[in-house]
């Protein structure tokens, strides 16, 4: 991952496009561009058999998020905390957990443009 400023975003958020997300990954996270490529190939092959552009709209929407997450290392670091918190706490702490992870989507959502998961 690229180093950034104290607190400043690795890049700058990308327009909410194939190109721009896949470029964004290869910057910042590039061991999920296998993940990234398959689930695009998954999308196209669903909007093919369903001549329907939702499933590509749904990833376009959640690799945005994604790199709106990733490309700042704390926010990243802080999801990751909660992830791990909420498999390996008890009930209270699940349920902690998942408000949080519930809120960093949230804004993750709301900052690139979608207001509901």
């Amino acid at each position: 991952m690229t180093i950034s400023a104290a607190g400043q975003p690795l890049i700058p958020q990308p327009p909410a496009t194939v190109a721009a997300l896949r470029q964004a990954v290869r910057q910042i996270t590039p061991a999920a561009l296998p993940a990234f490529t398959r689930e695009l190939d998954q999308a196209a092959d669903q909007s093919r058999q369903g001549s329907d552009l939702a499933p590509l709209q749904r990833f376009v929407a959640q690799w945005a998020v994604y790199v709106y997450i990733q490309r700042q290392p704390g926010l990243a670091a802080d999801l990751r905390a909660w992830e791990d918190r909420a498999a390996s706490g008890d009930a209270a702490q699940a349920r902690q957990a998942a408000s949080e992870i519930g809120r960093i989507l949230d804004q993750a959502h709301a900052a690139v443009g979608l207001h509901s998961r």
